[in-house]
């Protein structure tokens, strides 16, 4: 019996330590199990936490509680019959709903129309600008520059891809003549050689770009150019190159602008030097600098050689400083034709209604026109001068008797005199 009784021990020993190694099994894998997440939106309600969450630490959910637009019930009324009428509420807002609201007008910038160009003078004073697409954009500026003054004609003649150096694409030593000729301008503006880092084609050969014979060449025609505004005794202004991007353009252009001033100068112009316009304090190229009112500005074009509005714009402003010297009262935007054709009526006052009659000019130089033999002051001068009273109050200390009866009169009346 003992032994059948321990066996039987041993037995339920086994079975407890399985059904315990079950349940862990399945503890554990229930722990283990990835526990999903719904998403908790405005119109599902997050789910709750379990036993195993809580004992365990589960995950915690934020609560969204939902709500649903708020719609008024309608409302009954009982009739004394036992109908019912149904009474739908009125709208809260009367007349804003169901209604979309109007969209905002959208405020645009108003920008003032630009003014006019004013009609030039027949006589108005002519600036020629020649060159490339540098000369272009300076061009363009000094006619905005000057459109408002009628005594002064802007004439851009450029081309953007011309040189000294290729003669074959334009021969400015050929059309220069043509247009003194055409326009018989007061100055005139040159500004090339941007174009002109290349070989030169000189007599039956060709001579690369930095060589003596090529600098000695293009010493020579820049001469020729200049000599040829020269000799018509018309006064030139060869505006320089500026800095580059790059390092090796900048250098090129150091050396084309002291040959430039040093053959103009020698034709009696002036250069206009614009280097330091477009370039830092240690004399770098900038892409942005200050523009003509002092503010920081894009000049250049991303490519390092073109110039923006902006730089356009400050590239004229060197320029218009000496092309005003030669212009004078002209370039004055106050200044007006007077002819025949404007000139207002010079009527006197009417001796009858509705009768006016015309006023002529009269030359000094014959005053008997208006009854006249003198003009005035032509006369001798009166020999007894009357003192004025500062006269006497300055040399003799005399003071004017004061008016009978006024405030500052300290006369003492007459005995006997009548009183008001």
């Amino acid at each position: 019996m003992r032994r059948g009784r321990g066996v039987k021990t041993l037995q339920e020993s086994r079975q407890n330590r399985t059904w315990l190694r079950a349940f862990l099994f399945l503890l554990a894998l229930v722990i283990a199990l990835p526990v999903q997440l719904r998403t908790a939106t405005a119109q599902e309600p997050a789910p709750r936490r379990n036993i195993f969450d809580m004992l365990f630490g589960g995950p915690r959910y934020e609560r969204y509680e939902r709500y649903e637009p708020y719609e008024p019930r309608p409302r009954r009324r009982y009739q004394r019959d036992g109908s019912v009428i149904e009474m739908r509420p009125r709208p809260r807002n009367r007349g804003t709903a169901g209604r979309a609201a109007p969209p905002r007008p959208q405020q645009q910038a108003i920008t003032p129309p630009a003014p006019e160009p004013v009609a030039k003078l027949e006589n108005a004073k002519q600036v020629l600008v020649v060159g490339d697409f540098m000369a272009g954009g300076v061009g363009s500026e000094l006619e905005n520059t000057f459109a408002m003054s009628p005594g002064v004609v802007i004439s851009e003649r450029s081309d953007g891809s011309s040189g000294l150096v290729r003669q074959d694409h334009f021969d400015w030593p050929g059309q220069l003549p043509v247009m003194l000729d055409e326009l018989k301008p007061t100055v005139v503006v040159v500004m090339l050689g941007a174009n002109d880092r290349q070989q030169m084609s000189i007599g039956s050969g060709k001579e690369k770009f930095r060589t003596d014979a090529w600098f000695k060449e293009y010493e020579a025609r820049v001469a020729g150019l200049a000599g040829i505004v020269a000799a018509r005794k018309v006064p030139l202004l060869w505006v320089g190159l500026p800095s580059f991007q790059s390092p090796s353009m900048t250098s090129d252009a150091v050396t084309l602008n002291a040959i430039y001033r040093n053959q103009v100068e020698k034709a009696g112009g002036e250069f206009v030097d614009i280097w330091d316009g477009f370039v830092d304090e240690d004399g770098k190229f900038v892409i942005t600098g200050s523009d003509v009112n002092g503010q920081q500005v894009r000049l250049r074009g991303s490519d390092g050689i073109t110039f923006t509005k902006a730089g356009k714009q400050k590239l004229a402003f060197y320029v218009e400083k000496f092309v005003r010297r030669y212009l004078g009262e002209m370039a004055s935007p106050d200044l007006v034709k007077l002819d025949g054709t404007n000139l207002p009526p010079l009527v006197t006052l009417p001796a009858a209604p509705g009768q006016a009659v015309p006023v002529h000019p009269i030359s000094l130089s014959d005053p008997e026109l208006d009854g006249g033999k003198d003009l005035l002051g032509a006369g001798p001068l009166p020999t007894v001068m009357v003192e004025t009273p500062r006269d006497k109050l300055v040399k003799r200390g005399e003071l004017a008797p004061p008016p009978a009866g006024r405030i500052d009169d300290y006369r003492i009346p007459a005995a006997g005199a009548a009183t008001r």
